[in-house]
C-alpha cells in the first residue's frame, strides 16, 4: 500500500519529535529556548526541511513546548506535530 505525501510528512514529523522529547529534563532545559533546521530526506526521496523548536510554555509554567515541522518547499505543504513536556 502506498504512502500518500501528506501522510509520508505527518509520519516524519511524528518521529522526529519522538526523537526531541527523548532528551533527558536537564538537557531540554539547557537547550530551551532554542530552535534549529535541516534538509533533510523523506522516504521516498524528497528533500524536505525539518524544524525542532524547544520552548518555555506558558502554562503550565515551567512545562517546555517541543514542536517539530516538516516541510515540502516544492510541494508547498508540511505538517506539525507537538508535545507538551511538564518538570518531572
Amino acid at each position: 500500500m502506498a504512502v500518500s505525501a501528506s501522510d509520508e510528512l505527518t509520519t516524519m514529523a511524528e518521529e522526529e519529535l519522538a526523537a526531541a522529547c527523548a532528551l533527558t529534563w536537564p538537557e531540554l532545559k539547557r537547550i530551551t529556548p532554542w530552535g534549529d533546521s535541516f534538509e533533510g530526506f523523506s522516504p521516498s526521496g524528497r528533500t524536505v526541511e525539518v524544524e525542532r523548536r524547544y520552548l518555555w510554555a506558558l502554562d503550565p509554567a515551567g512545562a517546555i513546548v517541543v514542536e517539530v515541522e516538516v516541510r515540502d518547499p516544492a510541494a508547498r505543504e508540511g505538517t506539525e506535530a507537538r508535545a507538551l513536556l511538564a518538570a518531572p
